[in-house]
């Protein structure tokens, strides 16, 4: 993708770090928001990129870099989502035309960047954890006058992670400030409980009438020494008396709660954060913020405003690629409507996403069977837990996590899924290189991690058919246990794949071609980066047969028994990492049988593979159809390659 530079308005043409915010005058700020609001809009307007999240927490972002000294203040983002604006002021505003961008800044908060990204994030609900361990190690060093901030959204605070660490905070006496960003949005609209909760605490009427409160809290405790209630002055001063008699939940985890305050009133932002600076022990500031505030679209369909592509910033058109008239759909959305069709089949069948029903395509099954169809919230491991207990009474799940964040639920897999045999279905969406997200999103340790357990069923398809056809063979009745069903991000390549649906033999792959010499063995979609090399080199007389595995557990050990027997030269192909996944079994397979060959596997590399256009990061780790042409073709003249391995 190509990148676009764009001017920044007066004031913040003048800031290269946030020493630079601070020489302005604070009557300054509401200028200098709009001019970043701005800027972020033009930049990703033409370019790419989230969108809504940082520009709901502008305000917010100019006011903690204005009042804490940042770095020496550790600031933690959480997710990243948010942290546009942050990138922004700490020296960053002239290269970040190319975030997201292969070889350009990354789209998070990431360590090796910029020492004002305390914390490496991508993942939702680690903020709090992060700068509650800051804030203990800088105690323990004798820093008290650190200061530790964690941002966090709404959303993010349904993950177990987040109260774990909340737990925790409360008992330490560490200097730690977590801001809660409340807009009611993570992706989608959040869920459950805990929203309902602080939605009820932002529209209460009262909030601004609890002066007494603030007193009765802050003002006996000793360890704030002598100047106690001047303390509690400035604050209740700054705060407008918005200690809320409703906050027991947070003031039951030891948190001295502030709040609700708008989010968008920089200089209130500062007036408060200033003053909080003054007060020890574990603080909690409820801000109140509008997702995509600045951009009337984006305000009022949020959803669709997270992420939107390239987009024209004074229509609001959102820009779409040419395409051919009959397009290939998105992966996620053949989950989607063939999870439908399954279930008005099957009354069995019920649908469970945690926090992203329109990332998977949940949304289409929650639309047409509201009762059969849940998003947790950012709770991966209940997501997989809560389908166990569904598989206990009989019922079938189809549990769509997106691969990297199934990490998250591991031993949930295994304790409660797999151990002790229960039939859950995972769809995991987004496996292999996920794209501009980079390290934290991309799926490439599934195939791995699922191939070792007992029990499981792991399978990728190459095509929407395949892909449908699996998870109609899931959800069988004579199919028992858990069945793993990964795809990557995007589109697939068949424009007709409304096809009846039919069984596919659990462990059963299938020969694509006939060949010469090499064999090509691949697994999942990457099958279509294979045909496509093959088709190269027919042109130059070379003729490699190529194998659909579809299973990586189990093997298709018959398929194998005939490849080894006819090749001794052969290429494994997979969008996922090398160490452990399908090329490991294969070798694996051939150790246990005594074959001979010479095998080159490709897939992701052992090392963490950044951001970029998925394409570009296919031929980074050389699994593009010309790395696979490449690879076959050395292994056909005898040529030395690299990354050959001579198993026997």
């Amino acid at each position: 993708m190509s990148s676009q530079k764009v001017d920044a308005g007066k004031l913040l043409q003048q800031i290269d770090s946030p020493e630079d915010l601070k020489k302005l005058n604070e009557t300054d700020l509401p200028e200098l928001c709009k001019e970043l609001r701005q800027f972020i809009i033009d930049i990703v307007s033409v370019n790419g990129g989230h969108f809504a999240a940082s520009l709901g927490v502008v305000e917010l972002t100019v006011a903690l870099h204005y009042v804490f000294n940042t770095p020496y203040d550790q600031l933690v983002w959480d997710v990243g989502h948010q942290a546009y604006g942050h990138k922004i002021l700490t020296g960053r505003r002239d290269t970040f035309y190319t975030n997201r961008m292969y070889k350009g800044i990354s789209g998070f908060p990431k360590r090796d960047e910029s020492p004002y990204d305390t914390f490496g994030v991508g993942h939702s609900s680690t903020s709090i954890s992060a700068a509650l361990g800051m804030a203990v190690a800088s105690h323990y060093k004798n820093e008290e006058q650190r200061q530790h901030i964690a941002v966090i959204g709404d959303g993010a605070l349904t993950a177990g992670l987040s109260f774990e660490a909340l737990n925790h905070a409360g008992v330490e006496d560490s200097n730690l400030l977590v801001i809660l960003n409340d807009n009611c949005m993570s992706i989608d609209p959040n869920v459950g409980a805990l929203k309902e909760y602080l939605t009820d605490i932002a529209t209460s009427k009262t909030y601004n009438q609890l002066k007494k409160d603030i007193w009765r809290l802050l003002g006996p405790i000793s360890k704030f020494g002598p100047n106690a209630r001047e303390i509690v002055k400035k604050v209740e001063k700054s705060i407008k008396g918005t200690l809320l008699r409703k906050s027991n939940f947070f003031e039951a985890l030891k948190f001295r709660y502030f709040g609700p305050i708008d989010g968008h009133d920089v200089k209130h932002l500062v007036k408060v954060l200033s003053d909080l600076q003054h007060i020890p022990g574990p603080k909690l500031l409820h801000c109140i913020t509008v997702k995509g505030k600045g951009y009337p679209l984006a305000e009022r369909d949020q959803t669709k405003w997270h992420a939107p592509g390239l987009f024209d910033k004074i229509t609001g058109e959102i820009k779409k690629s040419a395409a051919p008239k009959a397009q290939a759909p998105k992966y996620q959305d053949v989950f989607g409507h063939t999870l439908v069709e399954l279930a008005q089949q099957n009354p069995k069948i019920m649908g469970i996403t945690p926090a992203m029903p329109s990332g998977s395509s949940m949304n289409i099954m929650m639309n047409a069977f509201p009762d059969r169809a849940f998003d947790v919230g950012i709770a991966e491991q209940h997501a997989v837990t809560f389908s166990a207990g569904l598989a206990t009474r009989g019922l079938v799940p189809f549990c769509n996590i997106y691969s990297t964040f199934m990490q998250r639920a591991y031993d949930q897999v295994i304790h409660d899924v797999a151990v002790q045999n229960l039939k859950v279905v995972f769809c995991l969406d987004r496996a292999g290189i996920a794209g501009a997200d980079g390290a934290t999103h991309h799926g490439a340790y599934d195939l791995a991690y699922m191939r070792c357990i007992p029990n499981m069923i792991v399978a990728a398809p190459m095509n929407e058919e395949e892909l449908r056809n699996l998870m109609y063979t899931a959800q069988l009745d004579q199919v028992k246990g858990p069945f793993v069903i990964r795809y990557p991000r995007g589109k697939g390549v068949m424009a007709d794949w409304q096809k009846p649906l039919k069984e596919i033999a659990v462990g059963k792959g299938r020969k694509i071609s006939d060949g010469d010499e090499v064999a090509i063995l691949s697994i999942g979609h990457v099958g279509n980066f294979a045909g496509e090399a093959i088709g190269l080199l027919e042109q130059e007389g070379i003729r490699p047969a190529h194998y659909d595995m579809r299973f990586v557990k189990p093997l298709d050990e018959t398929l194998l028994h005939e490849v080894f027997k006819e090749f001794k030269k052969v290429v494994t192909v997979e969008d996922g990492c090398i160490m452990g996944g399908m090329g490991s079994a294969i070798l694996e397979f051939m150790a246990d049988h005594n074959y001979q060959a010479q095998v080159v596997r490709l897939g992701i590399p052992d090392k963490v593979v950044e951001h970029g256009e998925q394409a570009e990061l296919y031929e980074e780790c050389h699994y593009d159809a010309a790395g696979i042409a490449k690879t076959a073709k050395a292994l056909f003249s005898g040529s030395s390659a690299s990354n050959r391995l001579i198993a026997s």
